[in-house]
């Protein structure tokens, strides 16, 4: 089978770690050939490239700025893209017969290529459907839900679905809330096809944590807990801001924040007026390097902005849980992310802003080793049960069959 996997993060190849790289890498260790188109931003100062990898050929193609670049580049960036990958698929992969096409949101303005391929092809479609857009846009007062923009997006959104032979969601509330707004979407090809990872069995020995948490000043015996990802508005972090300085003078615990993103200057504001002792914030790190402190971080964070009223499901909760660690997420009340954890014992939640439950469950974790492992042991065993790469692979597969008999 030839796949067609189309996307907005760039992708030099399918062996680094990362949710659509483990499953691409999937796809090819089935046997399968995988062509996978991605943006070049203008930034690396390079044109469009064509690399062949064994069965897995990454084209790249140049556009502009669309991760770190400014609200307008970026808009305007991802409207072109649809047209500059249509170009592409049509200029270099023009003798190729697609069997599947997947894609996944953001950018909601892959439906002309995805027809495209459907026309050309016969080719069955899937989307993996990692963001409800604009709505999410709407929830954070950057969309105005009366403008003409909102309505130019709702309709590429309602195009989008249309295209789509089958899509998967990240969670039952997805799915829920995917039928409930979209009531022309027949509910037989919608299903629960989560965030998946290919797992790594990897301990770092008691020295070597040791030794790294020395490399950035942070005490051996401190409960770390940390946040790794996006530094935006959809996390909500003002409520972070409030949760370190109650606990600024707590030798026990210690905040760790890795990322970036366009909030990243509001959080260091509050570094650098407190100056404290027990939190540090790091602008992003090599993989090597994060997965090295998150293998000796103890328990992991999770935000989103309490005015959502779309249900995200976080990605970062996988590497989490594949290290073991209790999670402590404070979200909106329309996630289903914290009623999983819950349910399932592997964390605690409460509603974004509700500081008093958070830190409770803060002081709660760090006092408590027992229950750290105990939780972290359950996250682990729930993650192998749930979202590994397999799963997604299999979802896919069984449509694939279905629509081809």
């Amino acid at each position: 089978m030839k796949l067609l996997f189309l996307t907005n993060l760039k992708i030099d190849n399918i062996t680094d770690r990362g949710l659509y790289q483990d499953l691409m890498r999937k796809f090819a260790k089935e046997g399968h050939e995988v062509y996978v188109v991605c943006p070049l931003e203008r930034r690396f100062n390079l044109n469009t490239t064509l690399l062949k990898l064994g069965d897995v050929t990454i084209l790249q193609i140049r556009t502009l700025n669309l991760q770190k670049a400014n609200r307008l580049e970026k808009g305007f960036g991802m409207l072109l893209l649809e047209w500059q990958f249509l170009r592409g698929v049509k200029k270099y992969f023009k003798d190729v017969k697609f069997d599947l096409v997947l894609y996944s949101t953001p950018p909601i303005t892959f439906t002309k290529i995805v027809n495209f391929i459907k026309g050309r092809d016969n080719a069955v479609s899937y989307l993996l459907l990692k963001d409800i857009f604009p709505q999410n846009a709407v929830d954070l007062d950057m969309l105005n839900p009366k403008g003409l923009l909102y309505d130019y997006f709702k309709k590429k959104e309602k195009q989008l679905y249309l295209a789509s032979d089958f899509i998967g969601c990240m969670s039952p509330a997805n799915v829920s809330y995917l039928l409930a707004h979209n009531p022309y979407i027949d509910k037989s090809v919608v299903e629960v096809n989560p965030n998946s990872i290919e797992p790594i069995v990897q301990k770092l020995p008691y020295d070597n944590q040791i030794e790294i948490r020395e490399k950035y000043n942070i005490p051996a015996d401190a409960i770390v807990f940390l946040y790794g990802g996006n530094l935006g508005r959809p996390q909500g972090l003002a409520f972070l801001k409030e949760v370190m300085t109650s606990f600024c003078n707590d030798k026990l615990i210690f905040f760790l924040i890795i990322g970036s993103g366009t909030e990243y200057k509001y959080v260091e504001t509050w570094f650098k007026r407190y100056s404290p002792s027990n939190a540090l914030l790091i602008e992003g790190l090599p993989k090597n390097d994060y997965d090295n402190l998150l293998f000796c971080s103890d328990v992991g964070l999770i935000f989103l902005d309490k005015h959502f009223t779309i249900p995200n499901f976080p990605s970062r909760l996988l590497s989490y849980m594949e290290c073991s660690m209790p999670v402590l997420a404070a979200t909106d009340v329309h996630t289903d992310l914290g009623s999983i954890m819950q349910e399932n014992g592997f964390g605690f939640w409460c509603e974004n802003g509700d500081l008093d439950a958070f830190c409770t469950y803060v002081s709660r974790l760090a006092a408590d080793e027992t229950l750290r492992f105990e939780m972290g042991n359950k996250g682990h065993a729930f993650m192998l049960a749930n979202y590994l790469v397999q799963e997604s692979y299999m979802k896919i597969m069984n449509r694939m069959t279905l629509i081809k008999n």
